[in-house]
């Protein structure tokens, strides 16, 4: 048993009197609480002084976490803040609980957690459920002017399919119309081939999920298709395995081509502009259309090695494919942020209208963005 927050040890010291119970490790940042429990000397308790997980380590089949759960209120005092809130808005603690949790509690493991209707309830289901756990209301009391409830919460399938696969350190990340995207590490050494070229042990991975309120049918298999297919021509972030219900592919560390551009030096938007052309290009030879790239703002990041283009769930096979004019109406509509350059928009177009009719090669488009 892990009791996380463990105060006066009141939940610590009820396992104790299971016997089914062998070990609770009780933790708590405040020294006191700990000091106190250490007093007792009761055998089956290890006390441990951590903020939160930062000094537990192993795996646990029950944890119990009865938190600090209120808003900030500046008329309190910082001691007994420290034991009744949970941050700002009162769920910043749960909410780091809830990252971190998974890593410590086995796939049959179950979480009791305790939190107040001023904390918010539909904040709180969004946390969990975005940490790829699930839940159920076990119980709850009305106190004066709020709600307890005490939640059993457990691990989804989906994070347990994960985590055998040698995902961990799993974070939400954000999401778009059609997918959740979360974050993680895998051990390099089980993807060596693919990671030769870095050193770290631990490789920062992105891990696409289908949102439940989405309708869209088989996108995780069409992006998946289709990274196969275009990581061959060094296309696409790195992908590593799929199944199903997720994608899992090397996190690409840089920036949104938007913001990148703001900064970036006329060569470097010259040469990356030049690159996303022939990226464009490679796609329209193999007769695929990626879809938005008349509005990639969210579809490329740029590395310090180059653009890499993101999404393919909406990929497909046409015989009239559209990604390098596409592409060029996107530079026509960055005319203003591309205030150095001479190249008119009239030009460009008049030159992807001749590619699209065949008579234009991709050099000479390149070539026109000076």
């Amino acid at each position: 048993v892990l009791d996380m927050g463990t105060g006066s040890g009141i939940q610590a010291l009820t396992a104790a009197e299971n016997p089914n119970v062998k070990e609770i490790v009780a933790v708590d940042v405040n020294e006191d609480a700990i000091e106190q429990l250490k007093g007792k000397k009761i055998r089956k308790i290890k006390p441990l002084l951590s903020d939160l997980f930062d000094n537990v380590h192993g795996h646990f089949e029950t944890i119990f976490f009865n938190p600090p759960y209120l808003p900030a209120d500046e008329r309190e005092d910082a001691e007994s803040a420290l034991a009744t809130t949970g941050g700002k808005h009162g769920w910043e603690i749960s909410e780091k609980f809830f990252q971190e949790v998974a890593g410590f509690l086995f796939h049959y493991g179950k979480i009791f957690y305790v939190f107040s209707s001023l904390t918010g309830q539909d904040k709180i289901d969004q946390i969990i459920t975005e940490n790829m756990l699930e839940f159920k209301e076990v119980d709850h009391e009305q106190v004066q002017n709020e709600t307890l409830y005490l939640y059993e919460v457990w691990k989804s399938e989906l994070l347990k399919s994960l985590q055998s696969k040698g995902v961990e350190n799993l974070r939400y990340f954000t999401h778009g119309k059609r997918g959740n995207i979360y974050t993680g590490t895998v051990d390099k050494s089980k993807f060596e081939k693919k990671f030769i070229n870095t050193k770290k042990n631990l490789v920062k991975v992105g891990i696409k999920v289908k949102r439940e309120e989405s309708k869209a049918v088989n996108r995780i298999q069409n992006e998946a298709k289709w990274l196969l297919k275009l990581n061959k021509e060094g296309i696409g972030p790195r992908m590593l395995f799929y199944d199903a219900k997720f994608v899992v592919y090397e996190f690409v560390e840089g920036e949104l081509v938007h913001d990148w551009i703001k900064t970036a030096s006329k060569k470097q938007i010259q040469d990356m502009l030049r690159n996303m052309l022939q990226q464009c290009f490679i796609m329209d030879k193999l007769k695929v259309n990626k879809e938005e790239m008349h509005h990639p703002f969210k579809h490329v990041v740029v590395t310090k090695h180059a653009p890499i283009l993101l999404d393919f769930e909406r990929c497909h096979e046409t015989e009239k494919p559209h990604n390098v004019t596409q592409f060029i109406e996107f530079i026509c509509r960055l005319r203003k942020e591309l205030g150095e350059f001479t190249f008119s928009i009239e030009y460009l177009r008049g030159l992807a209208k001749e590619y699209k009719d065949g008579k234009f090669l991709i050099e000479s488009i390149q070539r026109a963005i000076q």
